[in-house]
């Protein structure tokens, strides 16, 4: 783990964090130009938007390929996010040409990359991003795990 991957999923946690009080699920995302700038910053809106496809990684993934000039690829980009994306993400993150994952949290129900699907390492994709999961893992989960007790009354 390097300091630019914790620094990246840091600043995903901070986008999460802006969500405290919200009744969507806690997962921020931070798009980063190959020179480390930030192209999008987005957090989960499902509840919000009343949208099944406002995952904190689509919008950001959106955001992104708006501002970094190329249609929709990514390339050279780096995905930070506080969760281990879902098969929908990992798609998107694959076809959108993302260079780099950068994810904070394994997640073991719905986790494509690695836990229960491994989408972004499939051999028979033409594109297979360089991964580095489980930076930060006890911060994100943290968030997760506070949203949920919130949630339940505890």
């Amino acid at each position: 783990m390097t300091g630019v991957d914790e620094a990246a999923v840091r600043a995903a946690i901070a986008v999460a964090e802006e969500a405290a009080g919200s009744a969507d699920v806690p997962i921020g995302a931070v798009v980063f130009a190959p020179d480390g700038t930030v192209l999008a910053r987005a957090r989960n809106a499902r509840e919000e938007l009343g949208d099944p496809t406002a995952h904190a990684e689509i919008i950001a993934l959106r955001q992104a390929a708006r501002a970094y000039g190329d249609g929709w690829r990514l390339e050279g980009c780096t995905l930070a996010v506080t969760v281990e994306p879902c098969t929908m993400c990992a798609g998107a993150l694959v076809l959108a040409r993302v260079a780099k994952l950068v994810f904070g949290a394994w997640e073991p129900r719905t986790g494509a990359v690695g836990s229960l699907w491994d989408v972004v390492r499939d051999r028979r994709s033409n594109h297979r991003p360089e991964v580095r999961g489980g930076v930060l893992a006890d911060e994100c989960a943290e968030l997760l795990a506070g949203f949920f007790a919130a949630h339940r009354g505890e």
